[in-house]
C-alpha cells in the first residue's frame, strides 16, 4: 500500500490539473470537476491507482528486477535523482537518448566507455602518462557521457519497468517501453493519455510537492520489495542449511551403522532322535503252579 492519505494528496496539490482547453478526453474518468477553467483530478482515483501501482512495483522488485526512473523536467530532477540513488535504481534525468531501450546494446557500449574513462582519470599513474590536452578532452567526454548515462551506467540488462513523471514529455521512452513489452508506471496529468501506459497515476505532474509525494510513495514500495527479497533470501538460506544438516546427520547415522560388526550366523544344532521307549519285561506264567506239582 502507498501509505498516503487523501489529505496528503490535497496538501501537495495533486488534484490540480491543466486548463480545460488543454485536456485529453481520455483522462475524463479521472477528472472530478472543473473549477475556474481548470480540471480537478479525482483524488480517490489517485489513491486507488497509486496503491495498485505500488503493489505491482513491489512485486517486480521482490523478484530481483530493476525499475528505471525517468524524469527530465527541471522540477522533478532533484527528487528523482535522490530517490533513485538511495534505492540504487537506474534513472534518467537529463535527456532521453533515442534507442536507450530499443538499441540497448549500442547504448551499453557508451556506458562501458564511460566506465573506462572514469577508471583512467581516477588512476593517477595512468593519468600522469597522458598529455594534458588529451586528458582535458577525456575529462570533457566523461562529463558529457555522465550527464546522460550516469544514472544507468551500472545497468547490465533492460529494466523490468519504468516509472515516468510526465507521460507527454517522455513519450519516446513510453513508446520504446511499449515496443519491448516493458510495463510503464506514470504520473498522468489532465493533458496526458492514460491509455499509453500500463499503470496510470492521475496526478499533477508540474508541481514539485505533487511530484515528490508520488515519487516517494513509489520509492517506499521499491524499498519494501527490496526488504522482502532480502527476507526471502535469508529464509531460503536457512532452509538450505537445515536441509544440509539433515542430510549430514543421515550420512553420519549410516556411517555409524556400517561400523557395527554384522552378527555371526550360527548353524542349527542337530537334535538326536529320542530313545525308543523300552517295553516292560513280561514274565511268562510258569507252566506248572507250585501247588500243582506233579505227584
Amino acid at each position: 500500500m502507498a501509505q498516503i492519505e487523501y489529505k496528503d494528496l490535497l496538501d501537495a496539490g495533486v488534484h490540480f490539473g491543466h486548463l480545460t482547453r488543454k485536456w485529453d478526453p481520455r483522462m475524463a474518468p479521472y477528472i472530478f470537476m472543473e473549477k475556474n477553467g481548470i480540471h480537478i483530478i479525482d483524488l480517490n482515483k489517485t489513491l486507488a491507482s497509486l496503491d495498485q501501482a505500488c503493489d505491482a512495483i513491489k512485486g517486480i522488485v521482490r523478484s530481483g528486477r530493476k525499475v528505471m526512473f525517468v524524469a527530465t523536467k527541471k522540477q522533478a530532477q532533484e527528487i528523482v535523482t535522490e530517490e533513485s540513488r538511495r534505492l540504487k535504481m537506474p534513472y534518467v534525468t537529463d535527456r532521453w537518448l533515442g534507442g536507450m531501450l530499443t538499441n540497448f546494446a549500442t547504448v551499453r557500449k557508451s556506458m562501458k566507455k564511460l566506465q573506462t574513462l572514469e577508471k583512467m582519470l581516477k588512476d593517477e599513474t595512468t593519468a600522469s602518462n597522458i598529455a594534458k590536452r588529451e586528458r582535458l578532452t577525456m575529462s570533457r567526454d566523461r562529463e558529457k557521457l555522465d550527464r546522460v548515462l550516469g544514472g544507468i551506467v551500472d545497468l547490465t540488462r533492460l529494466p523490468a519497468a519504468l516509472f515516468i513523471v510526465d507521460v507527454k514529455r517522455e513519450h519516446i521512452a513510453v513508446a520504446e517501453a511499449k515496443r519491448l513489452g516493458i510495463p510503464v508506471f506514470a504520473m498522468c496529468d489532465t493533458n496526458s493519455n492514460p491509455d499509453a501506459v500500463d499503470f496510470p497515476i492521475p496526478a499533477n505532474d508540474d508541481a514539485y510537492k505533487s511530484i515528490a509525494l508520488i515519487t516517494l510513495a513509489i520509492g517506499r514500495a521499491i524499498e519494501e520489495g527490496l526488504m522482502e527479497r532480502k527476507q526471502d533470501k535469508d529464509d531460503q538460506r536457512v532452509q538450505e542449511e537445515e536441509e544440509a544438516k539433515r542430510a549430514s546427520d543421515a550420512r553420519m547415522i549410516a556411517s555409524e551403522g556400517a561400523d557395527v560388526p554384522a552378527p555371526v550366523a550360527v548353524a542349527p544344532v542337530a537334535v538326536a532322535d529320542a530313545p525308543a521307549e523300552v517295553a516292560p519285561e513280561v514274565t511268562a506264567p510258569a507252566a506248572v503252579a507250585e501247588g500243582e506239582q506233579a505227584e
